[in-house]
């Protein structure tokens, strides 16, 4: 059968798009399907933006500090955010990135369909009154807020999602964030130093479960330390009026605030789709793949958000290429157990592999763990920071790199290193080898390497 395309990509979000241009280069006949903007959440609602308002919140915070680095003069009673011309800023940083994607789909020849995307069959897709055929499709529809069912909103209350909360245009004097995971918590930390005082409400006994608890604490101590309220154990029942009721040490209790963010997650975007209606399995809510990122119909792949299994752009980004390798004949999979996670406070914080309780769950007693505190380390020092710790996991009788947590500053710039070591499959002994530049903070790396394997680093006690 001859088909319109070689590939349709539906979802233009950094998976779709990356993919998309992959396939284009390895000569396959490609379209990509959007229904609202390119570059999906991560690019326009989602990392990137998040990540604009974080920078001029740690700029604000730097000068405050101004007199600890000897330089007087700063009016500390003028500072203020100008919410306006902080969110056109945000909008140009989007908007140049977003030409910058329309740019490179336009440069791999890859052709832009705008609308939205359903299945008539396995090999057509309905986009708005046309149908578009193809020997192969990729699934990379993203994920959305989810706001809990069991969570009653009754009243009139600012409640927000992430995507609100970015679009701003003054902070609230209070906020009740819902939540205590990576998007609850940056949230909490942004809008704390732009002077909101906020309150986290988590479920679970410690926030990002996705982080060794070692360093979650670390993290929550610093977060308390600059005005945030934690509420650990707190079970959420209803918001009302700007008041969020929830059970907490067996008490009923409630607190009032400017306004509240939800921030519990998010669902995979599966809603018109007629993903069902063809037949394709899922796994709950999310389509559900193998690791070659097959679907159970041979010619249909799903990438990112959408498939449920690491909700990360860079996750998305990878499955892609993983996808694309496989379409034209090329046997590869993805290797969950090596994904990087950022998460963009101040310091910040950076994590792969194993956490220490899941470690010891797998392996027991044969560990190896070295720790390295950035009290020791002389660029922490000169940056007038020195909170934080890097942690590294490994097999005490191979030297395996099983998780490595690193919390200080620039750790986010630095944990690509520790994936392509697991990636490689090198061993804690042969990184040790590696030599690290002086004076930096990635220097600390070595450090915590050599403390896991040979029980001591140099630079410590």
């Amino acid at each position: 059968m001859d088909y319109q395309y070689d590939i349709a990509v539906i979802g233009a979000g950094p998976g779709g798009y990356e993919t998309a241009i992959k396939a284009a280069q390895m000569g396959k006949k490609t379209c990509i399907i959007e229904s609202t903007y390119l570059g999906g959440t991560c690019l326009n609602v989602g990392c990137i933006p998040t990540k604009t308002l974080i920078k001029t919140a740690n700029v604000l915070d730097t000068v405050k500090h101004a007199a600890d680095f000897a330089v007087e003069g700063v009016d500390l009673s003028a500072l203020k955010v100008d919410m306006a011309k902080l969110q056109k800023r945000r909008q140009k940083v989007v908007s140049t990135l977003v030409g910058g994607v329309r740019g490179l789909l336009r440069g791999n020849k890859v052709d832009i369909l705008e609308g939205t995307a359903s299945f008539a069959d396995t090999h057509t897709l309905t986009v708005g009154d046309k149908q578009v055929s193809a020997e192969y499709i990729i699934v990379a529809t993203g994920s959305s807020v989810f706001m809990p069912p069991f969570i009653a909103v009754e009243g009139e209350n600012r409640l927000l999602t992430s995507t609100e909360a970015l679009e701003l245009d003054e902070v609230p004097d209070s906020v009740a964030v819902i939540g205590g995971g990576v998007i609850g918590v940056e949230f909490a930390f942004l809008l704390s130093r732009l002077g909101s005082k906020v309150t986290v409400l988590e479920l679970m006994d410690h926030i990002l479960p996705m982080v060794d608890p070692e360093v979650s604490a670390l993290a929550q101590k610093r977060l308390e330390k600059g005005g945030v309220t934690f509420r650990l154990g707190a079970k959420v029942s209803r918001v009302e009026n700007n008041r969020v009721y929830y059970e907490y040490n067996g008490a009923q209790e409630q607190l009032e605030a400017g306004a509240v963010l939800m921030a519990v997650g998010r669902t995979p975007n599966t809603e018109g789709l007629n993903a069902q209606g063809i037949g394709l399995e899922f796994d709950r809510n999310a389509i559900k793949t193998d690791l070659c990122l097959r679907t159970n119909v041979p010619n249909i792949y799903a990438i990112g958000d959408v498939n449920g299994k690491a909700m990360l752009a860079h996750t998305a980004s990878h499955e892609g290429m993983v996808a694309v390798a496989n379409i034209c004949g090329r046997h590869e999979e993805m290797h969950y157990d090596r994904i990087p996670s950022c998460i963009y406070l101040e310091p910040e914080i950076a994590c792969i592999g194993l956490t220490e309780p899941q470690a010891r769950e797998n392996y027991g007693d044969n560990l190896k763990i070295g720790r390295f505190s950035m009290m020791a380390n002389g660029k922490s020092l000169v940056e007038g920071d020195t909170d934080g710790l890097f942690k590294v996991i490994v097999a005490g009788d191979t030297g395996e790199i099983l998780g490595v947590h690193l919390y200080g500053q620039h750790v986010t710039d630095m944990i690509g290193e520790v994936s392509a070591a697991m990636t490689a499959e090198a061993t804690v002994e042969e990184l040790i080898g590696s030599i690290h530049p002086h004076p930096t903070v990635n220097e600390a790396l070595g450090e915590a390497f050599m403390a896991a394997w040979n029980g001591k680093a140099i630079n410590s006690l």
